[in-house]
């Protein structure tokens, strides 16, 4: 768990995932809150896309050859640090894509913001 200050002063030796996600009943699209609002060089991980497709149920765990597809999609190597946001709570997206990441054995270090989002805009910090 790292501040806003931290990853605002170690933004360059990090890789940034906005893994917002909302319950269907919110109503939002985290890839367009995502396109209006987001922390500079930070990628959109879609928690909905990055999962096991050929479950019933949602949310699964990839495998983990899926999982680094999709990484390498977004520009992130297997063992670069990696610090994961959301914009629906504190915790709602970040926290789930840090265990998936912990869970197949990712090779850098994953920190989640703390506070998310809504905490880095009020401390002042840019978003594009």
């Amino acid at each position: 768990l790292v501040t806003p200050r931290w990853l605002a002063e170690n933004r360059n030796s990090v890789k940034i995932l906005d893994a917002s996600w909302y319950m269907p009943a919110a109503k939002r699209d985290p890839r367009a809150d995502y396109h209006a609002c987001h922390i500079a060089g930070a990628q959109f991980f879609d928690v909905d896309e990055i999962a096991d497709q050929e479950s019933t149920l949602p949310h699964m765990l990839p495998r983990a050859e899926v999982l680094a597809a999709h990484m390498a999609r977004l520009d992130v190597g297997f063992r670069d640090a990696v610090c994961v946001y959301s914009a629906g709570g504190p915790f709602m997206g970040s926290a789930r894509v840090w265990w998936t990441l912990r869970a197949l054995q990712h090779g850098g270090d994953v920190f989640v913001l703390d506070g998310g989002l809504a905490r880095w805009k009020g401390e002042g910090y840019p978003t594009t």
